[in-house]
C-alpha cells in the first residue's frame, strides 16, 4: 500500500512521520531538541546542530520500529509560513534529507509550511480533513505564532492562508514560556504551567487587549512579574497566565466570526494542547475542533498529510 513520509524540524522539535493512506494512521518518531536549564529556547545554529545529530535517529526509530510499506512521496516543512520571506534555517535540515531521499528512491518531493503542517495535523487528529475542501477559521498559536487564520482551498498549496489577526508583541507559547521559567520551570513550560494552574485557588478576572483583530500578549508577562512581587502563589500565577491566553483566543475568534461569518473552527499549534486553555475555548464556541496532545505540539505528521494529498494526485 502507498504511504507518505513526512519531515518537520522546527526550532523545537526534530519530527518524522509516515501516513498510511488505506488505514488512515499516523506513525510518528519525533524528539525535542535539548535546552539548556533556565534559557528560553535555541539559537537557530544550535537548532541546526542537534536535528543534524537527531535527525538520522528518528528516521531509524520510524523504519526500524515499524513495518513500513512502500514510499510513494515525501514532504518537508521548509518555512515557517507561506509567506514571502518567511525563512528559518533549521528547517533546512528536514528539506534538505527530503530531498536527497526522494532522489535515490526517485519519488515525488513536496514542500510546504510548518504552519500549514500544524493546521493538517489538527484537521486529522480531530477527524475534520474534509474542511480542507471549503473555507475555515483556525488558529496556530506556539512558541512562534498566535495566528488567527482564514483557510481556502488551494491546488497548489492545499490551503492558502489569510491572516485575520495576529500577535504585536509576544506569542501564545513565548507568554507560557517566559511565565513559567518566573516561577522555576523548565523551558518548554506548557505541561508544568498547566499542571500549577490545575491546583489555583484563585482566579482573577481577566480582559484581553485587542487592536482590529490583533492581539497583545506582554502584559501577561508584567502582570504575572507584580503578582509573584506581591507574594501570589505559583498556582494562582499560572492560572493567571493561561486564563488571559484563552480570553485573548476568544476575544480574536469573535472578531474572526464577525468579519469572516460563523465559518468552522480550528485550533492548532502547541499552546492549544493547554486543557484549561480548551476547555474555555469549547464553553465558548460549542463544536471547535481541536488538535489530540499528540499532534499539538511541533510533528510531522501533517506534513505527511501534505505528501499524501500532493502525492494522490500524480
Amino acid at each position: 500500500m502507498p504511504e507518505y513520509l513526512g519531515i518537520d524540524t522546527s526550532n523545537y522539535t526534530t519530527s518524522t512521520a509516515v501516513y498510511i493512506s488505506e488505514e488512515n494512521r499516523i506513525i510518528q518518531c519525533k524528539k525535542l531538541l535539548p535546552v539548556k536549564s533556565g534559557a528560553l529556547g535555541l539559537r537557530q545554529s544550535d537548532a541546526v546542530f542537534h536535528h543534524t545529530k537527531q535527525l538520522p535517529d528518528m528516521i531509524e526509530g520510524l523504519f526500524g520500529e515499524n513495518e513500513i510499506g512502500t514510499i510513494a512521496a515525501v514532504a518537508a516543512s521548509a518555512r515557517p509560513r507561506n509567506i514571502e520571506g518567511s525563512y528559518m534555517p533549521c528547517f533546512l535540515c528536514g528539506e534538505g534529507f527530503a530531498r536527497s531521499y526522494a532522489a535515490i528512491e526517485k519519488i515525488p518531493m513536496y514542500t510546504t509550511s510548518h504552519q500549514v503542517g500544524h493546521i493538517l495535523a489538527a484537521l486529522y487528529s480531530a477527524d475534520r480533513l474534509e474542511l480542507i475542501n471549503q473555507p475555515f477559521i483556525a488558529f496556530h498559536v506556539s512558541g512562534g505564532t498566535t495566528d488567527c487564520l482564514l483557510c481556502e482551498p488551494d491546488d497548489e498549496l492545499v490551503l492558502k492562508i489569510s491572516t485575520i489577526g495576529t500577535s504585536l508583541d509576544l506569542n501564545g507559547g513565548q507568554a507560557v514560556d517566559r511565565v513559567g521559567l518566573m516561577l522555576g520551570l523548565d523551558f518548554p513550560c506548557g505541561i508544568e504551567l498547566e499542571k500549577l494552574a490545575e491546583k489555583a485557588d484563585k482566579h482573577y478576572k481577566v480582559k484581553a487587549v485587542l487592536k482590529e483583530g490583533n492581539c497583545c500578549l506582554s502584559g501577561v508577562e508584567n502582570k504575572c512579574k507584580a503578582m509573584l512581587e506581591k507574594g501570589e502563589s505559583p498556582e494562582n500565577i499560572g492560572a493567571y497566565c493561561l486564563d488571559f491566553i484563552a480570553e485573548t483566543i476568544i476575544s480574536m475568534t469573535d472578531y474572526a466570526i464577525e468579519k469572516q461569518g460563523r465559518l468552522p473552527l480550528v485550533y492548532a499549534g502547541g499552546v492549544m494542547s493547554d486543557v484549561l486553555i480548551r476547555n474555555r475555548i469549547i464553553s465558548r464556541f460549542e463544536g471547535a475542533s481541536f488538535a489530540q496532545p499528540q499532534f499539538s505540539c511541533d510533528n510531522a505528521a501533517g506534513t505527511a498529510i501534505f505528501a499524501y494529498l500532493k502525492g494522490r494526485e500524480k
